[in-house]
């Protein structure tokens, strides 16, 4: 079954990859080519054009893939299939955002295909636009609601933005068809637990180890299971098995690395990042959070080239943003902190401390006037949430009646 991939921030990393669910069409009967097209011309016939893209998409030659299907398209612009099958094309070659276009110009000629919902539901997923996901999905399963993936990606989204009742109302009806698939049961026993429904999550984990075995891959998805319940004691222990058994197994020492911060451990952390690093080389994670110990440690001129380093993995990273911008603040640079800080809120515009930090920057160039707005942006930010959370404890007040005449 399909597995995903922790690649916000809310969800430390397990290197889950999300596998092949796309949906692909076939041609829609055209009539074979009678005759073949001269030497060197490009085939004027949709059906042939049509099955040579198949074959390169087949093959992995997207370029190729895409100039067929593009060619379909000019000369057929009402294919349903070809504006799908390039969509299917952009989204494998990482061109998501080509691939949404695609496939919802897809959907406005054949809207009754559900696979059509299914690819945009998941191309949104791989853009980690989650909320944007779900709705498609919900799509899918209006019309089919024995849809496995369906349920699958819908729960993985709520999950992944922290909504665990929809999580488990998406993902609980199909536990028999996913009893031994060791993702779903990891999400499903976080989410039950942090419902506080901890006898079936407790269940949940133990069908874990009975579907997983004894392996350090099964210890590592328990203790990251435990470490994002905050069951620190728990996590540790699992990690630990799971380094005694394979100490290069990715994500170990980076999950290893959080559970010391946590604990106040940075210096052990710090060494956890470390031997991550060279395992997981193209995660951001480990150079980020290896980078802000530094940083709290107070030596910014080494957490400086770990957050250049995040960045080119990575550009859209808020906390490195912020985070090289903060180092530089520190060596009396505030002048290069401010394009940093900019693009932080730029990503995270509801963020009040970007918006301070960015402030606090202005301020020490001696520009009043920017850093006076930002300071009241960051002020009206830190009141809408202490609102937010009195709200949530005491309940919204109803607005005052009107005084009777």
């Amino acid at each position: 079954m399909v597995s995903f991939s922790h690649s916000n921030t809310r969800h430390s990393p397990l290197g889950f990859a999300l596998a092949g669910l796309l949906v692909l069409l076939g041609g829609c009967g055209w009539a074979s080519a009678q005759t073949q097209a001269p030497a060197g011309a490009e085939p004027t016939n949709p059906a042939t054009v049509f099955a040579q893209a198949q074959r390169a998409l087949g093959a992995g030659d997207y370029a190729a893939a895409e100039r067929g299907f593009r060619r379909v398209l000019e000369l057929d612009p009402r294919s349903a299939a070809a504006q799908v099958n390039l969509g299917v094309t952009y989204l494998r070659s990482g061109k998501i955002d080509l691939a949404i276009k695609a496939f919802q110009a897809a959907r406005k000629l054949a809207p009754q295909m559900l696979g059509i919902d299914l690819n945009l539901g998941l191309a949104y997923y791989r853009k980690n636009d989650f909320q944007a996901a779900i709705p498609y999905f919900g799509r899918v399963l209006q019309a089919d609601p024995a849809s496995v993936q369906a349920h699958y990606l819908q729960g993985m989204c709520h999950f992944m933005i922290d909504d665990y009742a929809p999580a488990v109302a998406a993902l609980e009806p199909i536990a028999a068809q996913e009893q031994d698939d060791l993702d779903y049961l990891f999400v499903l026993g976080i989410c039950y637990g942090k419902l506080k429904r901890e006898d079936d999550s407790a269940r949940t984990f133990s069908r874990m180890v009975q579907a997983g075995g004894d392996t350090p891959h099964l210890h590592l998805l328990l203790g990251k299971a435990h470490l994002d319940l905050y069951d620190h004691e728990k996590a540790r222990v699992e990690l630990e098995r799971a380094e005694a058994g394979d100490p290069k197994l990715p994500y170990l020492h980076y999950n290893l690395g959080v559970l010391y911060q946590r604990l106040g451990m940075l210096d052990k952390a710090g060494g956890e990042f470390d031997q991550e690093m060279p395992i997981t080389p193209r995660e951001p994670w480990s150079y980020e959070n290896r980078a802000i110990i530094w940083l709290d440690q107070g030596q910014p001129e080494k957490a400086i080239p770990l957050f250049r380093k995040v960045l080119s993995l990575n550009p859209k990273m808020p906390l490195s943003l912020a985070g090289i911008a903060r180092a530089y603040v520190r060596e009396s640079k505030p002048d290069e902190a401010v394009p940093y800080l900019k693009r932080a809120v730029e990503i995270q515009p509801d963020s009040a401390n970007f918006h301070y930090q960015l402030g606090q920057a202005y301020l020490k160039l001696k520009r009043a006037t920017e850093a006076k707005a930002e300071f009241a942006e960051a002020s009206r930010l830190q009141a809408e949430v202490r609102q937010g959370q009195e709200e949530k404890i005491s309940g919204k007040l109803p607005p005052p009646a009107s005084p009777q005449p």
